[in-house]
């Protein structure tokens, strides 16, 4: 399995669970149904990478053009439950300092409500 993304509308947005690799290959895919869900109108997101074991140039470069469609929508987005070599890229990458990284779900529930 190279990646399985899954969704949840809950009433503060919707969370999005990423499993598996998010690399060249995978990434362009799972960029567009982060698009698609800014298509239909979403604009406050929690992306859950608990199951994310391994995240490329690729992968940020496609973080970032979500961040960046969001941020001309007025939306936002916060991440939960970095891992291992994930967490570790987001620190090298300066990603902890761009975006709202939390320990979990439930504490990015809180967040995403304050920001705005």
């Amino acid at each position: 399995m190279q990646f399985e993304t899954r969704t949840r509308k809950i009433q503060e947005g919707t969370v999005l669970s990423i499993t598996g690799r998010m690399d060249a290959v995978t990434a362009p895919e799972i960029e567009k149904g982060l698009s698609a869900l800014v298509d239909n109108g979403e604009k406050r997101l929690i992306i859950d990478l608990k199951d994310l074991e391994y995240i490329s140039s690729a992968g940020l470069r496609s973080i970032l053009v979500l961040a960046k469609r969001l941020k001309r929508e007025e939306g936002n987005m916060v991440f939960a439950n970095l891992q291992g070599h994930v967490m570790e890229v987001f620190r090298v990458s300066g990603f902890y300092a761009l975006f709202t990284i939390c320990d979990s779900v439930d504490d990015a529930l809180g967040r995403l409500g304050k920001i705005s």
